[in-house]
């Protein structure tokens, strides 16, 4: 495994056609090989509009297997290019079964390994469960030729327990791809709030953990087929942060592909002067395996 290599995240805005979509992933990823990116990370349901702001049946048509159409011609990409792709897949696993699920490619095109979505949300214009299985599997992260890779999805960046996780099973690096936005409705201060939680509580794992981490969004305005939603301005806002939390590269909210060099050999420096590990209290910790505790009288 390199010490160290450029990273590249992919924010670009999706359409009604998954073809054109695909294309744009695959135009941002060669742009990201052009500035010598061995990683790219694509943003969440990339192929498709995010159809989850309402419950449709007929939105199961665009779920697909893996491997399939999207796997395979990433597949052929990442060989092409040497490079490790992380996509994302709405997945058909089985007879009425579908995940929300990030695959990693790498760089001779093989699937190295999948992660399905753990933590799956249900809010006003954000209505997953209605389609997605939550995954089964530990957080473990997928082992490629540049490294170990966390890779979660979306909601799941909010919770640092999975990032934790992720780093005690060897991840060398975090790896996000979201698609989150705005209620159009909320004021320019309610948005800010909203965002700076986003990025701060990523950047918080980034720290806690001593590893890289890149947080890959969407961006766009997409209407709601609900013609009583306004719809959700997904705010791009990308980044990707070092093992202490800095910003190296970081969007706006237009089309991107933003790159920066991740350095591992960091990430053992700071364990060896800041060692949260070695100092985690887990004969304390049970309590986290309760989903409410009762206050103590």
């Amino acid at each position: 495994m390199p010490e160290a290599f450029t990273a590249a995240a992919i924010q670009h805005a999706c359409t009604d056609d998954p073809d054109v979509n695909l294309e744009a992933s695959m135009t941002g990823i060669e742009q990201a090989a052009a500035q010598g990116a061995r990683l790219a990370v694509l943003p969440e349901l990339h192929r498709t509009r995010y159809f989850c702001q309402t419950e449709d049946t007929r939105a199961f048509d665009l779920a697909e297997t893996i491997p399939g159409d999207t796997t395979e011609q990433l597949g052929d990409l990442a060989a092409e290019l040497e490079m490790v792709i992380v996509a994302s897949v709405f997945e058909q696993a089985g007879n009425g079964v579908f995940h929300n699920t990030a695959v990693i490619l790498d760089n001779d095109g093989r699937i190295a390994g999948r992660y399905r979505k753990m933590h799956v949300p249900q809010d006003p214009g954000f209505e997953e469960k209605f389609y997605f299985t939550p995954g089964q599997e530990a957080f473990r992260p997928v082992p490629t030729r540049i490294g170990k890779l966390g890779v979660m999805v979306c909601w799941d960046q909010w919770f640092p327990e999975a990032a934790r996780l992720m780093a005690l099973a060897g991840a060398d690096v975090l790896v996000y791809p979201s698609a989150i936005g705005w209620d159009v409705n909320d004021d320019e201060d309610e948005q800010s709030r909203q965002f700076d939680a986003w990025q701060t509580v990523q950047r918080g794992h980034a720290v806690a953990n001593h590893l890289p981490l890149i947080a890959c969004n969407r961006t766009g305005f997409e209407r709601s087929p609900d013609e009583l939603d306004p719809g959700i301005a997904f705010w791009g806002g990308s980044f990707i942060c070092g093992a202490q939390g800095e910003i190296l590269a970081e969007g706006d909210d237009r089309e991107a592909v933003l790159s920066a060099e991740l350095d591992f050999s960091h990430t053992e420096q700071l364990r060896r002067i800041w060692p949260f590990f070695r100092d985690r209290r887990v004969d304390s910790y049970q309590d986290l395996l309760e989903l409410h505790r009762e206050e103590q009288q």
